[in-house]
Parts: structure tokens; sequence; C-alpha cells
């Protein structure tokens, strides 16, 4: 019981529970706006939302730019100074990602019509992807600043202010949908337009001052870490590409209702996958500060036991009987229930393989062992997808998926234990 309570008591222990009670607050309005969707929306139109806002979040993530590793890996240290230089790193940080971002989304305004023509085929409105597209950039600018607030361990307002604006969202849905007014584009201005612009508008009113003198601070580009950043950048690129082409190929290959089912089974898994973000999100300052061997086995530990509770959820999506999805879903969505099934057995091995992940990340600081992990994640992905999708309908990318977490991890496990041999056993 002694030992119970001093883990508890433990200020990595706190954040967590703080960090992954947010969380599962987010996750029940993310199942609230899932079971109202699905009662009013076909399930053709809930694949192309599932599409759209799929386009959208993997495009929020790619346009990290690595900035999150960045973040973790130096903010931590500037924050407990609280010098000028922390407000020139977060601002030429904004700075730098925020016009690398514009480039891209200007692109993607200019060709969206064409590749949703030729490859995403969800037949959308150009105002719909104008829409998403805009989202994107909104997306982002939340994300940094919600990676700020993680990284100061302001593990409270961080989910203070997120499901604020998940509260108003829901308002807003319950009324459009009173009066009949629910559709695709009007679901994603509620998400990508209104739901940040409330979350920006309650950090302006409660950081005013802080705002302002990030504000009148410089951009310096050595701020950036461009070789660190870049190459964790064009490491996520691979994986969140991956995580999504999955959905992406069933789009291509015209499944329509089957794009539908697997939309809503794989939105079921990423709660869940919200909740290994939301873990990792703590234990990430804690990886960055070890510096000799006999640090390690204290952060392994909190790791591992940690994570197995998204773990332990993964395990209870695969055994969930059918009638409880019909009971939340309705008899519509009946399908969904076996494909959200096989589709945890892959991200068990996902949340296992972020514990590595961590350590190469943010104590060995060597992304390119993350980027080569994930070129073969993504490459799994796609070639099986694409070969299993014409075979296997839905249930060719959860086998493939299984075999790609598979080999990134073991990579990682294997690189891990070469650069813990590197490693000094004590400071000199």
């Amino acid at each position: 019981m002694k030992r119970i309570l001093s883990f508890f008591k433990h200020p990595t222990s706190r954040n967590i529970i703080v960090n992954t009670v947010g969380n599962y607050l987010n996750i029940a309005f993310t199942a609230l706006f899932a079971l109202l969707l699905v009662r009013i929306l076909t399930p053709s139109q809930y694949g192309v939302l599932s599409v759209l806002l799929g386009i959208a979040y993997v495009l929020s993530n790619i346009l990290d730019f690595g900035t999150t590793a960045t973040i973790y890996s130096y903010l931590p240290s500037l924050y407990q100074t609280k010098s000028y230089n922390l407000y020139r790193f977060i601002k030429s940080t904004f700075f730098f990602q925020s016009i690398f971002s514009l480039i891209v989304i200007t692109i993607l305004m200019i060709s969206f019509p064409f590749l949703d023509k030729v490859f995403f085929k969800t037949h959308a409105p150009k105002w719909e992807l104008y829409l998403t597209a805009t989202s994107v950039l909104l997306f982002i600018w939340q994300n940094f600043i919600l990676n700020i607030l993680y990284a100061s361990k302001k593990f409270v307002l961080a989910n203070i202010y997120l499901n604020f604006a998940n509260l108003l969202k829901t308002v807003v849905i319950l009324y459009l949908a009173s009066i009949h007014m629910i559709s695709v584009g009007s679901i994603i201005f509620v998400f990508g337009i209104l739901g940040n612009f409330i979350f920006f508008l309650v950090l302006f009113i409660q950081k005013r001052e802080l705002l302002s003198l990030i504000a009148r601070a410089e951009v310096k580009r050595e701020e950036f870490r461009f070789g660190y950043t870049l190459t964790y950048f064009v490491a996520s690129q691979f994986f969140n590409l991956g995580q999504r082409m999955d959905l992406f190929l069933l789009s291509y290959f015209g499944l329509k209702n089957e794009v539908g089912y697997y939309g809503l089974s794989q939105k079921i898994i990423l709660t869940v996958i919200s909740t290994v973000v939301s873990i990792t999100q703590v234990l990430s300052p804690g990886f960055s500060d070890i510096k000799i061997k006999s640090e390690i086995n204290g952060h392994l530990k909190r790791a591992v036991l940690y994570l197995l509770i998204p773990t332990a959820l993964f395990i209870v999506i695969f055994f969930l009987p059918k009638s409880v999805y019909t009971l939340i879903f309705t008899n519509k969505f009946d399908p969904a229930a076996p494909i959200a099934s096989v589709l945890s057995l892959p991200f068990i091995v996902y949340t296992l393989g972020s514990i590595p992940m961590l350590f190469i990340l943010y104590t060995v600081k060597k992304p390119k062992y993350v980027l080569i992990s994930n070129i073969m994640f993504f490459l799994i992905v796609s070639v099986g997808c694409y070969i299993s999708i014409p075979l296997r309908g839905v249930y060719g990318p959860p086998l493939v998926l299984t075999i790609a977490f598979l080999v990134s991890s073991i990579y990682l496990v294997i690189m891990s234990l070469v650069e813990y041999k590197k490693m000094k056993a004590s400071i000199d």
C-alpha cells in the first residue's frame, strides 16, 4: 500500500492521471459526436465525412513539420528558466511552421478538386473541399498550442481549453440537428473552424500577457532546429500517411458503404489511440532528461505500466459483443462491429511499440531511426492494402497493419538496444 501511494503521489503519475482523465472526457465527446452523426447521416455520407476529416487530421499532423518532437526535446529546459529564449523559441518555431504550412495548404487549395476526382472520389462540392483545407491550418495551430502546454506540464489548462471547445461544439451540433441543418459541410465547419476558434478565444482571454511577450520576441532561424525537426517531420509524414492509407485506398476502390463502416471502426480505435498519445505526452519530457543507463529502468517501468491501460482497452474492443455496437450505433452500422474487433489487434502492437520510440526520439535524440521505421510502416501498409483490399475488402487492412507495426517496432527495439550499449553508465 505504501508503494502504491508513493506511485500515485509521483509528479509523473499525477500528470498522467490529469491528462488521461481529460483525454477520456475528450473521448466521451468524440463518442457522442459519432453517436449523433451515425443516427443522422447515411453510411455513404459518413464515409465522405470520414475521408474529408481524415485528410484534415492527416495533413495537420504531417504539417507539424516535426515541431512536436522539437518542443518536447528543448522547451522543458527553457521553461525552467523562463528567460527571453523561451519566447523566442516559441515564436520562431510557430513562425516557420506556419509559413511552411501555408505554402502546402495553398497548393492543396488549388489541386484539391483534381485530387478528389482521381483519388479520394468523395464527389464532395468544392466549397466543402476548401473548408476542409482551411480547417487544416487551424488544427495545426491548435496542436502547436497544446504541445506547448503539455511540454510546460500545464495539463489541466490544456484539457480545460480543449474540452470547453468540445462542449460548445456539442451544443452547436445539437442545435443544427434540431433545425435539420446537419450536413457534411456543416459538420466540417463546426469541427474544423468553429471549434478551433473557440479554443483560441479562450486561450487569448486567459493568456493575453504571455501572448504579448511572445509577439514581441524576435524570430531566429536556428531556434527551429532544422536538422532534428525536419528529419522527424519526414518520419511523421510517412507514419501519418501510412496510418490513413487503409481508409484512403478503401475509398479509391469505390467501397462506399464499406468506407463508412470502416471509418466508424477506425474512429473507435482512434479514440483509444488518443489515450496512448496522452500518456506519451506526459512521459516524453522524462525520457528527454535521461542521461545515463541507471536512469532508464524507472522510466521504462512507468511507461509499460501506463501503456497497459490502452492495451487493455484494445483487448476489450476485440471481445466486445456485436449487440453493444447495435445498441450504440443502431443496426444500420452493424457491419462495423467485426471490423472494429479485428482492427484493435494491430494497435496493441502500436501501443507497446511507443516505448522504444520514446527512447530513440527523446533520450537518444536520433530521429533518423524513427524515419527508417516509419518508411517501413508506410511501404508495408500501402502495398499490403493495395493488394489485400481487392481480395479481402475491409478485412485486408487489419492484417496488413499488424505486420507493419510488428516490423517497425522490432526495428526500433533493435536500434534501442544498440544505442543503450553506447550510453554512459554514470555521469563523469
